[in-house]
């Protein structure tokens, strides 16, 4: 049991993390009286205080009683290149809480005090006030307690990524389009999704009002220039290639083929993909697809409910191929149920032979509405020295397939604390990828589960979410619509 008990502020969400980052299985009580504490099992005391007109930020562990005192951080000490109080005040009570749980823990923390999904948003931030290479590492590493491996690969993304962010265009958008239909739902997953086999009867109708909602999203964005178009899921390629083809020709009617930068569908599922499937996403001029393994070995395959082999996957890799596709994306997770180094070295060495354009290296995440959640006490999972292990390989495989890291995001409930990386040759990158993940430009969503993210002045996002009931998407597109045309009001 750990308790926490904080003075001077109610940073509890960042606390929370923080701590769950060092002891992820432990349970966290926060208590409203210090004196609540009995000496059994560990205190961590976090305050804020005033001393001679200066804010001081300190915190101290009590492990059955005994404290082990931390240091204190003065206010007007802290730099992480913004002028924004709060931030320096939050900033300042992570470091202190950081460095009294390192002192007495054995887990790593590479990511330091840093919560949010999005860093690289963070180097941005500092490249735009045209700070050096070196100062914003100095940050990263000093005020953020970044391992110095992850601070040089957020510059390093960051750099990268300037070239399709900038310049800045707030006409600029990009189109998002859910189709949540799937031919089985994976242990890990936690998207807004249904099985193909259940709502099959449904497509038809699906696909017209999801047609409606594009063509409503075509008359409020206009004036506005479109950027890329994403179709994700669920799996598209689920539903027959006739219904994802009148989508498809919907969207090109809405906005017109030549004004669309990037143009990809997700046919994540092997199992799904045919020849008739590809050759009408090729002769639609869909330039980037996803073929997505998640690993190469069957057995992890069967365990988490993905109903192909590793033979599907190469079968289906090569068609594309065959059929002329120039961009292809293969997606793997780190930390599947029983899998280690070798797992995943056995899985790279597939991914070498075949030689997409892409790798996106997801680390295993045991999020809220998944399968997983509810039974993962079934399975081995690997630590995080392992996990460790399978990202450097991963890392290393990327880069003897002549890949450089172009995107990165994390989630809350990543396992051993690290990130998902997406790797790309040169070129080659997936620019909705960048544009999702660094909210430098408005995402507008159409389906079911779909969000929509409106950039607003100042850098801030409204979300607009549709619905994640397939019953309610269907009944109240017009609704949704309405919700989309208020989001877009700067004024509101």
């Amino acid at each position: 049991m750990l308790y926490i008990y904080m003075e001077g502020h109610d940073f509890r969400y960042d606390l929370f993390h923080l701590a769950k980052v060092f002891w992820p299985d432990i349970e966290i009580v926060f208590l409203e009286d210090r004196d609540e504490y009995r000496g059994e099992g560990c205190l961590l005391e976090s305050i804020l205080y005033e001393e001679d007109g200066e804010a001081y930020a300190r915190a101290n562990i009590y492990l059955d009683g005994h404290c082990h005192p931390g240091q204190s951080k003065r206010m007007d000490d802290i730099d992480i290149g913004r002028d924004s109080g709060i931030a320096i005040i939050k900033n300042g009570v992570k470091q202190t809480i950081y460095d009294a749980l390192l002192s007495i823990s054995a887990r790593r923390a590479p990511w330091g005090i840093l919560m949010g999904i999005r860093p690289v948003k963070i180097v941005h931030d500092l490249l735009d006030k045209r700070l050096a290479d070196k100062r914003i590492l100095e940050i990263l590493i000093g005020e953020y307690r970044l391992d110095l491996r992850k601070a040089n690969l957020l510059v390093d993304i960051g750099k990268r990524q300037r070239k399709y962010i900038y310049p800045m265009d707030d006409d600029r958008f990009s189109l998002y389009i859910s189709i949540p239909f799937c031919p089985s739902r994976c242990i890990y997953c936690s998207f807004p999704s249904v099985p193909i086999s259940r709502y099959a009867d449904m497509v038809t109708e699906y696909r017209d009002r999801l047609i409606r909602e594009i063509e409503g999203i075509g008359k409020l964005m206009a004036g506005h220039r479109i950027n890329t178009v994403y179709i994700g899921g669920g799996t598209p390629t689920a539903i027959p290639a006739a219904d994802l083809d009148r989508i498809i020709r919907s969207v090109y009617k809405v906005f017109g083929r030549k004004s669309i930068g990037e143009f990809t569908v997700e046919a994540g599922r092997p199992d799904t993909i045919t020849r008739e499937m590809l050759n009408m996403l090729k002769g639609n001029d869909i330039g980037r697809i996803s073929i997505n393994p998640q690993t190469m070995n069957d057995d992890t395959l069967k365990a988490i409910g993905r109903y192909h082999s590793s033979m599907d996957t190469e079968r289906a890799y090569y068609l594309a191929k065959e059929i002329g596709f120039d961009v292809i994306n293969m997606d793997l997770i780190a930390g599947l149920p029983s899998e280690g180094r070798k797992d995943i070295i056995n899985t790279l060495m597939a991914i070498e032979e075949l030689n997409p354009e892409n790798l996106t290296v997801h680390t295993l995440a045991v999020k809220r509405g998944s399968k997983f959640e509810r039974t993962m006490d079934r399975y081995r999972i690997g630590g995080q020295e392992t996990i460790e292990e399978m990202l450097e390989e991963s890392a290393n495989y990327a880069y003897r397939m002549d890949m450089k890291p172009y995107y990165l995001y994390r989630q809350k409930q990543i396992a051993g604390n690290f990130e998902n990386i997406g790797y790309s040759k040169e070129g080659m990158e997936c620019i909705y990828n960048i544009a999702i993940m660094e909210e430098r430009e408005t995402i507008m969503g159409a389906g079911m589960g779909a969000v929509s993210k409106v950039l607003l002045p100042g850098k801030r996002i409204r979300r607009v979410p549709n619905f994640k009931s397939m019953e309610e998407y269907m009944g109240r597109v017009d609704e949704l619509l309405e919700r989309k045309r208020a989001g877009l009001n700067f004024e509101g």
